[in-house]
């Protein structure tokens, strides 16, 4: 009798020992909705848009490294086009608009994209790889004066203001060579109007407000403006075959 009391009682006790331990580990695993314990945050992915694409389309077909169409669709030509223009510019073939690409062609990025940092690996190996707290744009980017051991950093991209903008825009309306209105915006109308000046002036075609534009249509630059022209000048010239 007491042998067969003390039998029913281990088995009891390991089946209440077994259901606490069952217990514990369910309340002990339980993580957010959706997640598991060893997830981690997605890191976050860059793309282009499709008036990015155009816009660059447009600039490549301008410079005869593209002959397709301005669809701001991607194809094989257009990804053969890209790693061409950065073969050329100390970029890393990758046949896709990054944020690199688009910096280095001078296309403003969207609020989104801008939150993305430029991947050092889109970066050609001969160049120095951007410094991670050049994402946020400061004054001391456009400064490129200091050199380190591999030659000059690569200078901000060039861009034009709202003002200058507009006043191109007003040269462009009085030369018949713009329809659109005077906004500030370098919308499509605007690029086609500044290829046909260019061109008129025996400027290198690109479509794009840069400084030599600028300085022909005698809209003065800022003084940070003088400053990236500079630090472009002597990274090319450090950057020229000797």
């Amino acid at each position: 009798m007491l042998k067969r009391l003390f039998f029913v009682l281990c088995i009891f006790v390991l089946t209440s020992s077994a259901m606490l331990a069952q217990g514990t580990t369910a309340s002990g695993s339980k993580t957010p909705a959706g997640t598991t314990a060893t997830e981690k945050p997605k890191k976050p992915v860059f793309r282009s848009t499709k008036d990015q694409v155009k816009e660059a389309q447009a600039m490549l077909r301008s410079s005869k490294v593209f002959s397709g169409e301005v669809t701001g669709v991607s194809s094989p030509e257009w990804k053969t086009a890209v790693k061409s223009y950065q073969a050329d510019n100390g970029l890393t073939k990758t046949g896709s608009l990054n944020r690199a690409t688009l910096e280095k062609m001078g296309i403003a990025l969207t609020d989104k994209q801008k939150d993305i940092p430029v991947n050092p690996e889109h970066i050609a190996s001969g160049d120095p790889k951007p410094d991670k707290s050049s994402d946020k744009t400061s004054s001391s980017t456009a400064k490129t004066e200091a050199k380190t051991t591999d030659g000059p950093k690569r200078p901000a991209p060039f861009r034009a203001n709202t003002d200058q903008i507009e006043a191109a825009q007003k040269i462009l309306r009085d030369g018949k060579m713009l329809t659109g209105g005077e906004d500030g915006k370098l919308d499509d109308l605007t690029r086609e109007g500044l290829g046909k000046y260019q061109e008129a002036n025996k400027i290198k075609v690109t479509k794009t407000l840069n400084a030599g534009t600028l300085e022909k249509m005698g809209i003065a630059l800022t003084d940070k403006q003088k400053e990236q022209v500079a630090a472009q000048a002597a990274y090319d010239a450090a950057k020229a075959p000797k």
